[in-house]
């Protein structure tokens, strides 16, 4: 989550138990009861870490001295409030039913006058019944956030050693999470990962692993790297020798069964070898082959996808009407097309799979991009804070989290990266259109940065769309 991202260069995990604190700390109940600033000081050593007495050290020495898990607050109202453990059970339940607002609440009385009554500051009591009912707003139990630091490490570890197992296996789990195929498959290719397309002669219905050829593959990842001017020793991993070849799952209206069908066919009967027998093989209706087409998916047998569907449409004697009938495996040639540009290309890819290996939609629009003083992700990242510049991007998502007071999270995508923007509630009121229905959005605000964290601040939204649909004007007339 955008949350997590941010979280993640302030805090630094060095350990498996910075991951527990990690995982708890980006909720709901640590951020409404102030916790996640004080901690995030003290780990920086901007902030002193001191006890009242040596039994609350006991209870939050592992958290720096901020109670950020709810065994936490049990243990503290006992030691420090004087607690008996059925009504530190009952506090366990209160903080449990934070979907009912304000149940916490009934325990301030006892839990401020049973600190002030064993010598503790009232401001050190009211601190810390602050902190216990951010846990009415959702916070976890220890053991909880220990479970999931555990599945956080194996899959970073996972993404870190085999990233194309990572990626495969994520795309195959969609729909899930934060990201859609196109962003997946952006940051395996930035982290070495080689990424081929949806091809009837090697896909399967799932993403799988193709093993490279030794000397040549190394070529190919290499050679990948260079022309997206990554670094070729930044990302050495265990999974070098696979690339990754993207499923039939991603072809947008293309059905499970016909992609075990191709699987099924090309086991028992070899490899295709043209187009006319593919069709002849599997029995595919004219639809089915012209969504196929669409997508590139013939390259592997030196057929031009705007040939492929030429070939799928009816003989010019036939009907509409029989337009679901079997193709006939006559070689019937096609005329003289002309060649797709490379933008049409860009646009037949996300338009059949939702994203491309070719080149970014926005870097055909960077032109325009430049006239309207638009700035790159790439560039936006080496300005310096408090400066007004413009951006424009591919919508990722948008978050709008119930702890950020109104605050919408959004991530716009272009040729360079990603960029971070944060919509005040105010700026909503004012252009919710812009905000909810752009799919290429401008930005104009101000920069801000934490460390290694980026925001733009926005100050106001322009809709961009109407700038893909030029892009696309051309591939309307596909066939």
């Amino acid at each position: 989550s955008r949350a997590q991202m941010s979280m993640l260069p302030r805090l630094k995990p060095h350990c498996f138990y910075d991951l527990v604190i990690e995982v708890a700390i980006v909720r709901p109940g640590p951020i409404q009861g102030d916790m996640v600033h004080p901690y995030l000081r003290r780990r920086a050593g901007e902030e002193p870490v001191d006890y009242p007495n040596q039994a609350v050290r006991a209870v939050l020495h592992k958290t720096l001295g901020v109670p950020i898990f709810q065994e936490q607050a049990m243990r503290l109202a006992i030691v420090a409030a004087g607690f008996t453990p059925g009504e530190a059970d009952q506090l366990r339940r209160a903080m449990g039913a934070w979907r009912k607002t304000g149940v916490i609440a009934k325990f301030h009385e006892k839990l401020v006058n049973g600190m002030t009554g064993r010598g503790y500051d009232a401001e050190f009591a009211e601190r810390v019944f602050k902190q216990i009912s951010g846990f009415g707003e959702y916070g976890f139990p220890e053991s909880h956030a220990a479970s999931f630091a555990l599945l956080v490490y194996v899959s970073a570890w996972i993404k870190r050693y085999h990233p194309a197992v990572f990626a495969a296996a994520l795309i195959n789990s969609q729909p899930m999470g934060f990201y859609a195929p196109a962003q997946l498959v952006r940051d395996a290719r930035e982290h070495g990962v080689v990424i081929l397309p949806p091809d009837v002669s090697f896909s399967d219905w799932d993403c799988t692993l193709e093993v490279m050829d030794g000397d040549e593959g190394c070529a190919t990842m290499l050679n990948s790297r260079r022309r997206s001017g990554e670094s070729t020793a930044e990302f050495r991993h265990d999974d070098e020798r696979f690339a990754l070849r993207l499923g039939f799952r991603l072809l947008r209206g293309f059905s499970e069964e016909h992609g075990r069908q191709i699987e099924a066919v090309r086991q028992k009967g070899g490899a295709f070898r043209s187009f006319e027998e593919f069709a002849q093989r599997t029995q595919f209706t004219r639809a089915t082959l012209q969504l196929l087409s669409r997508a590139d998916a013939f390259a592997s047998l030196k057929i031009e996808r705007r040939e492929a569907y030429w070939k799928s449409l009816p003989a010019r004697e036939q009907l509409p009407l029989f337009e679901e009938t079997e193709v006939s495996a006559s070689d019937d040639s096609a005329p003289e097309l002309p060649e797709m540009s490379a933008q049409d290309q860009v646009v037949e890819d996300y338009s059949s799979a939702g994203l491309s290996l070719r080149k970014h939609p926005v870097s055909f629009l960077r032109e325009q991009l430049i006239q309207l003083r638009a700035v790159t992700a790439e560039q936006l990242s080496e300005l310096t804070p408090d400066r007004r510049v413009k951006v424009a991007g591919l919508v990722l998502m948008r978050q709008r989290p119930s702890t950020a007071n109104g605050i919408t999270f959004v991530t716009l995508e272009d040729e360079t990266g990603h960029v971070n923007v944060v919509v005040w509630s105010q700026l909503i009121d004012r252009q919710r259109r812009e905000l909810l229905y752009s799919s290429l959005l401008g930005v104009e605000g101000i920069v801000q940065k934490a460390g290694d964290v980026v925001h733009l601040v926005a100050h106001r939204l322009t809709d961009h769309s109407a700038l893909l649909g030029r892009l696309a004007t051309s591939s309307r007339d596909f066939h």
